[in-house]
């Protein structure tokens, strides 16, 4: 079979019949079936992208077969740093070098064979769609959920933008894994953290990985505490105290010391004239480290006296107060307690600077040793002596709240999102700036503010669009004055925050979607693509489907009911495939030599679907071997009439067509063409048995070929063609098993034990020698013969006999 021809003829015919044009209307249950939009950064699709789309497409098809009426979309995420460096790099205006990609993987996913309703396609960088990511910031504005402050950001040198916290890892850029610096700059964000308790709340109901909803619990990062409130010893100006947060309120009359994040506003107006120099020069040096680096686990407390001093509000005890990096201003209130002789650090920081170790909680269980970190018993802590570290921490906590000295709080880890970005090609931010009137939301009327072409993206810190005259120059919206527009744009992950939504009603230009439409539609079913986005894109795309829930636009607040993640493909050499490297895999060579239907049964045969593993094409020829050994059979019973009459090979077909039907729902692509292999196996073993009847294989091969076209879709369609089919297999109902051939002749075994025959069983005919084992051992006779003695060997002569040795 010449696989460009029939892959060539047989995607013709989906576009011509309009087989993947999606029918709101039709009859089935609806399944929405995503996969994560593709970046268009590089000119072509590489394994990965197959490993993705390809396989994904499969459990789609399995899908339609299995009578549900799916919507399957695609489209890109176009705007982004990787297009403006390349355009930096080459001199090709990023459009030019984005609509050149987007081309060539739109045929590459069209040759793969997907079925792609195309008419939905937008790309993220198109007026069209960007006019409406811009009206969804405004909506955030004007709910208070978008706002604009100078704070402390991450700065990427190379990248020479602020990216958002989830985009920093290890310290480094997400993307280009430079060293982060922390600058202050004026940025717009998005109040995420209003949202911290719902997007908690959501995840136990989600049927996602675990380990996704554990790292974005931990991202959350909800601490039970509370709130304690130090005066201090003299106030300066209107400085009259600093507060705390803490979970351990147990321990509080064991406060050592209390320090301020280096950023914390109080530091400049606290620290004394003689510890000013030292304190600046501390400050400086925790500038340029990254948050991840100044709360390892494994870094040394270090800290600077400020020269002054506070007072426990439960014992009036004189505390001193020091700067230190450990602490963050983004977290609690900047400010936390120092308990020497209960956290090993603050012992070593205490011990370091001759601070007192005051110890106030001991162990239940006669564990006395400092530092004392567990949960014990309350000691040197007057009217709370005796109290249990759960019971003290609130009784704690509320006896502050009395005297106005603090009280019950809850912290999240997680801060507010970070989406101005110093760069051009991304989605201007809908804000203009007037000398009279303020930051003015532009009107939703005048959607979209038009990116410029001609502008110079040389990045230089600044936003590229501030050397745009044209761009820059306006008028204010609400009083005609000259004013100018925001120059930063959007962070890209703004864009894909809310694609999902699009799709249904792509081509919508009056609203971002339509309500009905989208409520029919959404949540996605299932939703497929990377783990690394769990912090970032997953984490987005929920929080902005509960703004738009909580507006009234939605009828749902999660966006994705299912969520499968795809393994990496991985270069032959073990390590992700990268240019750098030069260990990226193009398909583009392997479906010329063996079509691209055989890659994608590789894809599923050769890795675990959600683990991936280092690339090897060593399993290709066989999956196209595999191929030709079916179209060798379809080629020899075609011209039968096939007849379902009860055959030998009836519980070997209805076995595969039961344990493939619940393989690939579950992502088991792997075993699933196991399973037909086994069956392909057992059909030439049977076509060399005696019984063997010509019209009983052409029922068996067509029911194979129906099970088979999701995984080898332009294969199954000219091989269901050759066996008579009359219309695309995919508008044929996917096989059923028939539990009823799945009893099988039975044969009565004698069991001995020790030599001796102590009962006789029944069991399956054709049994291997340890499935027989396992089932003998099993049985109830049995067990009641071996009187509790454990089998040390298992002897099994296949249909007569089973010697078990204790």
């Amino acid at each position: 079979m010449n696989h460009n021809e029939i892959e060539s003829k047989w995607q013709g015919v989906w576009n011509a019949d309009g087989i993947n044009t999606f029918n709101p209307e039709a009859d089935g249950e609806k399944r929405y079936v995503l996969e994560m939009l593709p970046y268009p950064s590089g000119a072509k699709l590489h394994m990965g992208h197959w490993y993705n789309y390809g396989v994904a497409d499969s459990y789609a098809r399995y899908l339609r077969m299995n009578g549900y009426n799916v919507f399957q979309p695609m489209g890109f995420d176009a705007f982004g740093l990787p297009a403006e460096n390349y355009a930096i790099k080459t001199g090709v205006h990023p459009k030019a070098s984005t609509d050149a990609n987007i081309a060539t993987m739109e045929r590459q996913l069209r040759d793969m064979g997907t079925m792609v309703d195309w008419s939905h396609e937008f790309r993220t960088c198109a007026p069209d769609y960007y006019k409406w990511t811009q009206w969804l910031f405004l909506q955030l504005y004007k709910n208070g959920l978008a706002y604009q402050k100078k704070a402390p950001v991450n700065f990427c040198p190379s990248c020479q933008t602020v990216i958002a916290n989830e985009q920093v890892v290890d310290g480094k850029c997400e993307r280009c894994k430079t060293e982060v610096v922390r600058k202050e700059m004026t940025q717009w964000f998005f109040k995420i953290t209003d949202y911290a308790e719902k997007l908690l709340q959501g995840i136990d109901a989600l049927d996602w990985p675990e380990k996704t909803k554990i790292m974005q619990r931990n991202w959350i990062g909800k601490s039970v505490g509370g709130e304690v409130v130090f005066d201090l010893c003299v106030p300066k100006g209107d400085i009259k105290s600093v507060t705390v947060f803490t979970t351990r309120a147990d321990t509080l009359f064991g406060v050592s010391y209390v320090v301020l994040a280096p950023e914390h506003p109080y530091v400049s107006e606290l620290v004394s004239p003689e510890q000013k120099a030292a304190v600046q020069a501390y400050v400086a040096a925790a500038a340029k480290q990254s948050e991840i680096e100044r709360t390892s686990t494994s870094k040394d407390k270090t800290g600077v006296f400020l020269g002054c001093y506070c007072l426990n509000p439960v014992n009036g005890e004189k505390v001193p107060l020091y700067v230190a990096d450990y602490c963050l201003s983004t977290y609690g209130t900047g400010a936390v307690m120092g308990v020497a002789a209960h956290d090993t650090r603050d012992y070593a920081f205490a011990v370091k600077n001759g601070m007192p170790v005051k110890r106030v909680i001991k162990g239940e269980n006669g564990n006395d040793d400092l530092p004392f970190t567990d949960y014990g018993i309350m000691i040197n802590s007057g009217k709370f002596d005796g109290m249990s570290s759960a019971q003290g921490k609130l009784a704690v906590l509320d006896a502050l709240a009395e005297t106005g000295h603090g009280g019950r709080k809850i912290n999240y880890r997680m801060r507010d999102w970070s989406v101005s970005r110093q760069r051009y090609w991304g989605a201007p931010i809908p804000i203009i700036y007037c000398e009279h009137c303020g930051a003015v939301p532009v009107p939703e009327k005048d959607l979209p503010v038009t990116l410029p072409q001609d502008v110079n993206f040389t990045p230089d810190g600044k936003s590229p669009l501030t050397k745009c005259k044209e761009f820059i120059e306006t008028v204010c919206p609400i009083c005609g004055k000259p004013a100018r527009r925001e120059s930063d744009t959007l962070d890209t992950f703004v864009c894909s925050s809310w694609y999902y939504l699009r799709y249904p009603d792509a081509h919508n230009d009056k609203a971002a979607f339509d309500k009905n439409t989208v409520n029919k539609m959404l949540p996605v079913d299932c939703y497929v693509g990377g783990a690394e986005h769990a912090c970032t894109h997953l984490l987005y795309s929920r929080f902005i489907t509960k703004v738009l829930h909580d507006l009234g636009y939605l009828d749902f607040d999660e966006p994705f009911t299912r969520l499968v993640h795809q393994g990496v493909i991985l270069g032959p050499d073990g390590y992700r495939m990268s240019k750098t490297r030069g260990n990226v895999i193009s398909a583009d060579p392997l479906i010329e030599k063996y079509g691209s239907d055989a890659l994608r049964l590789y894809l599923m045969f050769g890795f675990d679907y959600v683990e991936g593993g280092p690339w090897s094409d060593g399993g290709i020829a066989s999956c196209a071997k595999f191929m030709d050994r079916i179209e060798r059979l379809v080629v020899e019973v075609k011209d039968e009439n096939a007849d379902p009459a009860p055959a030998a090979l009836d519980y070997e077909l209805n076995y595969c067509i039961k344990q493939v039907a619940e393989d690939l729902p579950a992502f088991r692509f792997n075993t699933a063409v196991a399973r037909l292999m086994e069956l392909v196996n057992a059909m030439y073993k049977y076509r060399a048995d005696g019984d063997y009847k010509p019209a009983y294989l052409k029922h068996a091969l067509t029911a194979l070929v129906k099970l088979m076209a999701p995984l080898a879709p332009h294969f199954c369609e000219e091989l269901n063609q050759l066996l008579g089919g009359t219309r695309s297999v995919f508008l044929e109902k996917y096989p059923v098993c028939d539990e009823s051939k799945l009893v099988r002749a039975t044969t009565e075994y004698a069991v001995q034990v020790n030599s001796k025959i102590r009962c006789k069983i029944v069991l399956p005919q054709g049994l291997e020698r340890d499935r027989a084992a396992e089932l003998a051992l099993g049985n109830a006779d049995v067990t009641a013969a071996l009187g509790g003695a454990t089998p040390k060997k298992v002897i099994v002569i296949p249909e007569r006999l089973i010697n078990i040795l204790i």
